[in-house]
């Protein structure tokens, strides 16, 4: 599911292989390209299994022929995805086939399961398995072929080692390629070698506290020994090592490299950080690359403690939820007293928060409601001028579009606020096509929301000296933009000049912050400013009857259509709908219009502009929300003139 893709991708950092389910009556679907997109990307090795065939046999009443050219389908379009989206050197290798034993098929809900060898053993017709069905005697077949046996025989027998998997997997997940020794180590998976261990995980246990759950790639880890964490930068030691067997944690004193290791005491970890030997910190700069999610947190709710006294109490326990999940933003005004949680969706931020409702906690929940973007269209026509309230600065500022190729840089991690500056320039140019000036220049990467600060003064005196402070005030503004509060995305902020008055006393936050910000704000509002919206893509299957239905619905909900194609007794529609349509009443539209007979699957797929007919009262609407003044501001509100 959508709202669980962020799961899947701090899993696959972990693991060699993983089963891929596709439900053979809706075959592959969106989703099914997401994580099969994401597992190739880790160098993960997909295998197949085949879900659901009862309903081909039960609901649709198809004959062998039929299933058997319906299973053949799945496979081919499964082995597309392989060869779309494998590097060259696996695309052959990791084709999946009925013949191999890569494919297995059967029925979770009714426990059996066959791959081409436990047929072949067991003497296994499809024949009967169907006449299993036609007598109601289903039920005998989780005894004779057991869906565990099929699923492991295909895991056992194809997933590699992680010496052997890890010998290709290094190359493409670890990002310092300097230290020959400290790279042969992780490729042979060295239980010698110096301790290195990728955390893909943290939960909070409510007896033991914060448990982070990572892999041994290399080393040993042992209790009481003190481990480096890098995106952290600090130093903790390991209290106690454990590992998993099933969902309980069963103590060890040493675990080697290629296990799953469940660690307590570095409560500072988070998914995405590199744990390391204290002796190789100077040889170990970056570590593992970035997890990156395929999805974003599009969607909030409010939420309000039922009795004042909880909340302290309520904003720890969302705090913990953050922490296992970075896929969920918190958000506390500490003036307004306002919380806000984002995710990707509002099953996901549902699920979540029952957690927190089972720790005896009460609070209301608002209805979900979409998260937005604020950008420019253009580059603002001029330069900005802001004074802070004792007139003794003045700051120029202009702004502009960042370029796709740029902010994809920065959403894929490739260029971030920590690394190498002349690095940095060098990708931009080569990479993102930006000026060797604007490059060389960046004061600021904002990882989070895709934007960048620019310092394009000559020669201003005490610059350097305020440079935080302006640093501190440009982010301000990257998390609360002009238009409704939103947060800013894909803007390149220049400083152009800058006036800085000699006196420490009358520089500091207080003046400079309110002044970079008014600066921007007017910059930004003179640049035809922009509320961009998420958009899904989606994905909907159902009998062909019924395809007229669903695209009429999905035109209601300002849906683009893509294409329509026939999967034999199905069909499958494929499109874009905004993420604010498919809140509130798009599920039960969909059912009643359909007789429940259409499903559906989502995935993020882009931000696009909000229609002009649709922006005004939609930034209204948030204003009113947040409690700001309801009139839209403009750019002459910000700017100061000489």
């Amino acid at each position: 599911h959508i709202d669980f893709t962020g799961h899947v991708t701090r899993s696959l950092r972990v693991i060699d292989g993983a089963v891929v389910v596709v439900d053979a009556v809706e075959e592959v679907m969106v989703q099914t390209e997401t994580v099969t997109r994401q597992a190739l990307e880790e160098r993960v090795r997909p295998l197949l299994f085949i879900n659901k065939v009862d309903r081909l046999i039960k609901e649709l009443r198809l004959s062998p022929q039929e299933i058997q050219k319906k299973i053949a389908r799945i496979i081919t379009e499964f082995n597309d995805l392989i060869e779309a989206y494998a590097e060259p050197q696996f695309k052959s290798k990791w084709r999946v086939s009925w013949d191999n034993d890569t494919v297995a098929l059967g029925s979770a809900l009714h426990g059996w399961g066959i791959t081409a060898s436990i047929a072949a053993r067991k003497g296994v017709m499809f024949s009967e398995i169907l006449k299993a069905y036609q007598e109601g005697d289903y039920q005998r077949l989780k005894g004779w072929i057991p869906v565990h046996e099929a699923i492991l025989e295909m895991v056992t027998k194809h997933v590699p080692n992680p010496r052997e998997a890890q010998a290709y997997r290094i190359d493409r997940i670890w990002r310092d390629k300097h230290d020959e020794e400290i790279l042969e180590a992780l490729r042979t998976c060295d239980p010698d070698g110096p301790l290195i261990v990728g955390v893909n995980a943290a939960r909070v246990d409510p007896h033991a506290g914060v448990v982070v759950t990572g892999r041994v790639f290399s080393g040993t880890v042992v209790e009481g020994e003190e481990v480096f964490l890098i995106n952290a930068r600090r130093a903790q030691r390991i209290q106690q090592t454990s590992i998993y067997m099933g969902p309980y944690r069963v103590r060890m004193e040493a675990i080697p490299a290629g296990n799953i290791a469940a660690l307590l005491g570095v409560e500072a970890a988070s998914s995405g950080e590199t744990l390391i030997a204290p002796s190789i910190k100077g040889r170990v700069s970056q570590g593992f690359e970035a997890m990156r999610y395929v999805t974003e947190p599009v969607v909030t709710v409010a939420i309000e403690a039922k009795r004042p006294s909880d909340l302290p109490k309520l904003v720890d326990a969302l705090r913990k939820l953050t922490l296992q999940d970075p896929n969920l933003v918190l958000v506390h005004n500490q003036e307004t007293g306002e919380i806000l949680l984002k995710g990707t969706g509002a099953l996901h931020i549902e699920v979540s928060l029952y957690d927190v409702r089972k720790s005896g906690l009460e609070f209301e929940v608002s209805q979900p409601t979409v998260v937005y973007r604020e950008s420019v269209k253009r580059a603002s026509p001029g330069v900005v001028l802001a004074k802070p309230p004792n007139k003794l600065n003045m700051l120029w500022v202009t702004v502009e579009r960042l370029s796709d190729e740029v902010i994809d840089l920065i959403r894929t991690g490739e260029v971030k606020d920590r690394m190498d500056g002349r690095e940095r320039a060098k990708i931009l140019r080569e990479k993102g096509g930006m000026e060797t000036d604007d490059a060389r220049n960046i004061w600021q990467v904002d990882d989070e929301n895709y934007n960048i600060f620019i310092n394009r003064t000559v020669g201003v005196q005490r610059l350097d000296e305020v440079r935080e402070i302006l640093k501190q005030g440009f982010m301000w503004v990257m998390r609360e933009g002009p238009l409704a509060g939103e947060p800013v995305m894909g803007v390149a902020v220049k400083l152009v000049n800058a006036m800085i008055h000699e006196d420490p006393a009358h520089r500091g936050p207080a003046q400079l912050v309110p002044s970079i910000r008014r600066a921007i704000y007017g910059a930004m509002l003179s640049a035809d400013p922009v509320l961009l919206e998420p958009v899904y893509e989606i994905q909907v299957t159902a009998p062909p009857e019924l395809i007229g239905t669903v695209l009429g619905i999905l035109s209601q909900k300002r849906g683009k259509i893509s294409g329509v194609e026939e999967r034999g007794r199905i069909s499958v529609v494929k499109g874009y709908i905004p993420v604010r349509e498919t809140l509130g009443e798009f599920s039960n539209e969909m059912r009643s219009a359909t007789g429940g007979r259409a499903f559906w699957q989502t995935k993020f797929s882009h931000w696009a502009p909000l229609p002009k007919s649709m922006m005004e009262q939609v930034i209204l609407e948030i204003r009113r929300r947040k409690g700001m003044k309801e009139e839209i501001p403009k750019a002459e509100d910000y700017m100061d003139f000489l």
